[in-house]
């Protein structure tokens, strides 16, 4: 019985240890993603912040990106405000293409 337990004992370790690596790295890119998220807000006018919230909300992993295109378009100064529908735009661009099927019976 004692080996199970220390068995289970070297593998919680073991978890442990693996998930304090995970979590450095973690908290790392939530960070930066905050730090973009400040910087791209500030262009956003009031209805496209409505709107990038609801997509953070909804689809985390397309907000992302959004962020990203954002965030280098504002540090080259390629663009000074966002409104709702330059938002729309980009996200149509972001979204992939979707191909129309036709099925034919016989």
């Amino acid at each position: 019985m004692t080996d199970i337990e220390e068995l289970k004992r070297k593998k919680l370790e073991e978890l442990q240890g693996q998930q304090q690596e995970i979590d450095p790295e973690k908290a790392q890119i939530q960070q930066q993603i905050a730090q973009l998220e400040l910087l791209v807000k500030k262009v956003l006018t009031k209805r496209a912040l409505e709107r990038y919230g609801n997509i953070k909300t909804a689809h985390p992993d397309i907000a992302v990106q959004l962020l990203v295109l954002l965030g280098q378009a504002v540090q080259s100064d390629q663009i000074k405000t966002v409104d709702d529908e330059a938002l729309k735009n980009l996200l149509m661009r972001l979204q992939p293409k979707k191909h129309k099927f036709k099925i034919i019976r016989k």
